[in-house]
């Protein structure tokens, strides 16, 4: 294996030069840079990148935090984040928490060990105190952090309140809302835009925490249309439950949309292979996975970041599981 001593041999210069070109600190004449460049080349020597971080404690690396993998929303996001880092010559390192805050403090422990230029958290139940010690640019991504942290999100208060009075525009008389766990921003909010709008509207409504499992969605949906088979229609809090409300609903011999209607939130590219295809509050996710990695690199290269918080419109996007939907499957 070529080494950076073999370099520095047939380039007839010193390691501290090519060092110096490797890592671009430091003066080094037109000459000797030529000379270095031509035997890296010659010699096809692939600098180590552990060596270099360690010296630079800088590692070209980027660490995204998800809480579910299986959350199709995850990897579309990861996708733009993964596009936009790789053409501005960083690599993403993805880490799933399964919303645990042990495996949290592990990843961002270990990702700081690594020397990683910057962390992009996409999860986090509850306190974010185990942030503020970090020592890395951070981008919070679908959740909120703290005042100093930029943010990246969409309204989820106003498309819940959109995607509710749209089920009670369409007809429906007794509600229920498939809302995420307790604690997450992204899922109190949602739950308060559909509170304030069913009391608004003094619609019957019904609440029941699912998380944003599809599993427990659907068995918690089949028990409730179960005892309570008056509810014409579902706000889930993520199309991933709101599939697992038409499961159950497919079970139970209920008809989508004509006498149980359903709105997901997301808007993730599974909602339209679905059968009727879901109505849902579309979110820009690719748009969002993208200003989330230009505000870190930006901060990472020590850009100026003139707005910390961004906050992107959900649009109603109307399909088959809502009737006004229904000319759209």
């Amino acid at each position: 294996m070529t080494t950076i001593r073999d370099v520095a041999k047939y380039a007839n210069v010193s390691v501290a030069t090519v060092s110096r070109v490797l890592n671009n600190k430091g003066y080094v004449s037109k000459v000797a840079e030529e000379a270095v460049q031509q035997a890296i080349s010659a010699l096809n020597y692939k600098p180590n990148a552990v060596a270099r971080s360690l010296y630079n404690k800088k590692s070209r690396m980027i660490g995204l935090l998800i809480p579910d993998i299986a959350n199709p929303f995850f990897p579309e996001v990861a996708r733009a984040i993964e596009d936009v880092a790789l053409k501005a010559g960083y690599t993403v390192v993805l880490c799933n928490t399964d919303s645990k805050l042990e495996k949290e403090r592990h990843y961002l422990n270990t990702l700081e060990q690594k020397y990683v230029d910057g962390i992009i958290a996409a999860t986090g139940v509850g306190s974010y105190d185990h942030y503020k010690d970090l020592n890395v640019p951070i981008v919070a991504l679908d959740r909120y952090i703290s005042e100093d942290v930029p943010t990246v999100m969409v309204e989820n208060k106003e498309g819940a309140r959109i995607a509710t009075e749209h089920l009670v525009e369409q007809g429906c008389t007794y509600l229920a809302h498939l809302r995420g766990r307790r604690g997450l921003g992204t899922a109190d909010d949602r739950y308060e835009g559909f509170k304030e709008t069913v009391e608004r509207y003094n619609i019957k409504h019904i609440i029941v925490e699912t998380g944003f499992n599809i599993h427990t969605a659907e068995a918690k949906m089949r028990n409730l249309l179960s005892h309570q088979p008056e509810i014409d229609g579902i706000f889930a809090g993520s199309d991933v439950t709101a599939a697992g409300a038409m499961k159950a609903a497919h079970t139970l011999k209920r008809a989508i949309p004509d006498d149980l209607q359903i709105i997901g939130f997301d808007g993730i590219a599974y909602g339209e292979m679905l059968s009727p295809s879901l109505s849902t509050m579309k979110q820009p996710i690719y748009r969002i996975g993208e200003k989330a990695i230009s505000l870190l690199i930006e901060q990472i290269e020590k850009k100026n970041v003139e707005t910390h918080h961004y906050v992107f419109p959900p649009v109603l996007q109307l399909r088959g599981t809502t009737k006004r939907g229904k000319a759209y499957e």
